[in-house]
């Protein structure tokens, strides 16, 4: 026996049922609000800042080996200067005596040379510090700041986790009932808006989506359930406010008995 083809009452039905289904998991999002978001734009930052701090160390320790590095030129050359000047009490002739006062001059060089190049390093060094500092204070600042909106979002999970897996189910189980082109349509629609309203009533002689006003003419073919009407403005399934409890619009044949 061949499945009866469904009535378009009964489709808008499904799909109205299967709005309000999908507007109470939004509702269970907007509970949420922006802590999603929020929790990944701070993992995300954190996850920058934790590549600063480790860069900026990095740059510290190897300034630091550079400044131990000219403080032992620094030593060296006190050393060779004491040499020199040792030697200097044992010279034999003029010749040796310009040679070492040569060699002095330029340990002398080499140790004005070490001392201004680890000032200018140590400059950028503690400058480094500082800046590893603030940055390593603002990384424990997320931190902070990430456990508490991860404690707010849990909790709000854990509230709504039965309640969004039971809809979810109850979504998917409607989804099956409804006709595949129908289908696909009213999700294009449903995504295209930020309230995801896909199928509307008629309020007030408006789309319940876009508000603007529907002619009685097409007013009245929507009670009729007769065929599917999109609003022209905005493109959402329209129904009536009896949809779920559909009346007959024209006289029913036990009145004419």
């Amino acid at each position: 026996m061949a499945t009866q083809e469904l009535s378009i009452s009964e489709k808008l039905k499904q799909l109205y049922e299967l709005q309000l289904v999908d507007s109470e998991i939004d509702e269970i999002a907007i509970l949420k609000g922006e802590l999603p978001m929020e929790v990944s734009d701070l993992e995300d930052e954190i996850a920058g800042l934790e590549t600063r701090v480790n860069k900026l160390s990095a740059n510290i320790e190897d300034l630091e080996f550079d400044i131990s590095k000219h403080t032992s030129n620094l030593k060296e050359a006190e050393a060779l200067i004491e040499r020199y000047e040792k030697q200097m009490d044992n010279v034999k002739n003029d010749r040796e005596y310009k040679a070492l006062q040569k060699e002095l001059e330029i340990q002398r060089l080499e140790i004005q040379l070490s001392e201004k190049k680890s000032r200018e390093i140590r400059g950028i060094t503690d400058n480094k510090q500082e800046t590893l500092k603030a940055t390593q204070e603002r990384l424990d600042q997320k931190k902070k700041d990430l456990e508490i909106k991860k404690v707010e979002l849990e909790k709000i999970i854990e509230k709504t986790e039965k309640e969004t897996t039971k809809l979810q189910k109850k979504s998917e189980k409607a989804k099956k009932k409804i006709d595949e082109r129908l289908l696909k349509a009213y999700t294009k629609v449903r995504t295209a808006y930020r309230n995801g309203l896909g199928v509307v009533t008629v309020e007030r002689d408006a789309c319940g989506g876009c508000f603007n006003k529907i002619p009685p003419q097409v007013q009245l073919e929507i009670a009729m359930h007769k065929k599917i009407i999109a609003c022209e403005h905005c493109g959402r399934v329209l129904v009536d406010s009896n949809i779920m409890n559909p009346e007959p619009v024209e006289p029913a044949e036990s009145a004419e008995k």
